[in-house]
């Protein structure tokens, strides 16, 4: 899809079968990648946009990814559009809920505290240490190398969606134009498929995604404007001032 992801598992288990959880997290992603990367010719979301395949003939995971998307745009008055840059591109749900489901597989197999980063959005469950729970920070919108905050959890979804990292890429499908009000939408909640999702659907709102964010059950934000207005919303778990203190690299 374009992009990298890791893992860390913090469980302590055998070494063999850390390294067997790891091969399975792998092999699900590079499947993942195999049906809906659209840098792939052979991709299943390629032969649909082609015509070569009709979604309905398409595999489980694929009718239920383009089924969730559709859902996705009406409850974002369709501003989650797969079509948003002219051709079927579902990567704005996608990846997180590849990550997501990667979770949920590690949980059932066994590992309880692992840390999944799939090109940026993130997800975790447990403790990275006995009592100490995962760190995730955000990327500051300005400064690559640095966290304008960090957040914290046992279990938790953060995707993140901007201009920051990849310029003015997420499309404003009523216009047709590329969305540039918001440098960093960030969405931490329960679920990373619509966490991201969610997250890119604001930044295409601009503005008026602000007010949208606020009003989602079960989630919060943390955002950043292209002037350099910072917005939280009251339940973000911001990781104590220790926490942060040891997650953020000396200055040189």
């Amino acid at each position: 899809m374009g992009t990298m992801v890791a893992i860390e598992i913090a469980d302590p288990l055998p070494p063999a079968t850390l390294g067997g959880l790891a091969e399975d997290f792998f092999a699900w992603m590079r499947e993942v990648d195999a049906r809906f990367s659209t840098y792939r010719d052979d991709s299943e979301v390629n032969r649909v946009e082609r015509g070569e395949l009709r979604p309905a003939d398409g595999t489980p995971h694929l009718r239920a990814v383009l089924s969730t998307c559709a859902e996705l745009w009406r409850t974002t008055d369709a501003y989650f559009d797969v079509y948003a840059t002219g051709r079927l591109d579902p990567s704005g749900y996608v990846k997180g809920w590849a990550a997501e489901i990667a979770s949920a597989r590690l949980a059932a197999a066994g590992s309880t505290n692992h840390f999944i980063n799939a090109g940026g959005d993130v997800r975790v469950r447990g403790h990275y240490a006995p009592g100490r729970p995962w760190s995730i920070p955000l990327r500051h919108p300005w400064d690559p190398d640095g966290a304008f905050l960090v957040l914290t959890g046992t279990d938790l979804a953060v995707a993140t969606s901007g201009t920051y990292a990849r310029g003015f890429h997420v499309i404003n499908p009523r216009t047709g134009h590329p969305a540039r009000d918001l440098r960093s939408v960030t969405v931490a909640g329960p679920d990373l498929g619509l966490a991201d999702a969610y997250a890119t659907a604001a930044v295409a709102m601009g503005r008026p995604g602000l007010r949208w964010l606020a009003e989602l059950p079960g989630y919060e934000i943390a955002v950043v404007t292209e002037d350099g207005e910072g917005f939280t919303s009251p339940g973000l778990p911001v990781a104590p001032a220790d926490v942060v203190a040891a997650a953020t690299p000396p200055s040189p």
